[in-house]
């Protein structure tokens, strides 16, 4: 058995980021938007994106249908957001997928990632925890 496997899954931390993650909001203007689904679990993020003159995020709204990683994952993107580029976006999820697959010993230094430690032993949940990210990603590349 893999180690972690004995561990609970959902954590109190986990339930406690993923019923953070805040209700979609109406923006001043949209500068981007994507829609992502997991093809594995099923998991749809929608995010649209309102970038600064340098294409940093200055506001971002989420609709997301997830598993409680999946919300959690949305929930750090949310807090972490305010200020990333798309090269910011794009490292964090380099990093994430290190870390998941066990190449990293840490995720990186986007703040509360480690909240996600036991979904590391996980891979069905991998997915789920990057769909945000890639579709955040995504949402900052799609500006006009």
């Amino acid at each position: 058995m893999a180690p972690g496997m004995n561990a609970p899954l959902y954590t109190t931390e986990i339930l406690r980021l993923a019923a953070s993650l805040p209700e979609p909001v109406e923006l001043d203007r949209t500068d981007g938007c994507a829609e992502r689904r997991s093809p594995t679990c099923g998991s749809t993020v929608h995010i649209e994106v309102q970038l600064d003159r340098d294409g940093r995020v200055e506001r971002l709204s989420q609709a997301v249908h997830a598993c409680a990683f999946g919300q959690a994952s949305a929930a750090i993107v949310s807090r972490g957001a305010v200020g990333k580029s798309k090269q910011d976006v794009e490292g964090a999820v380099a990093s994430l997928e290190q870390w998941l697959s066990g190449v990293a010993d840490n995720p990186g230094d986007w703040p509360g990632l480690s909240a996600l430690e036991p979904a590391r032993s996980r891979r069905s949940r991998h997915p789920a925890i990057l769909l945000p990210f890639r579709t955040l990603v995504a949402a900052i590349g799609a500006t006009g």
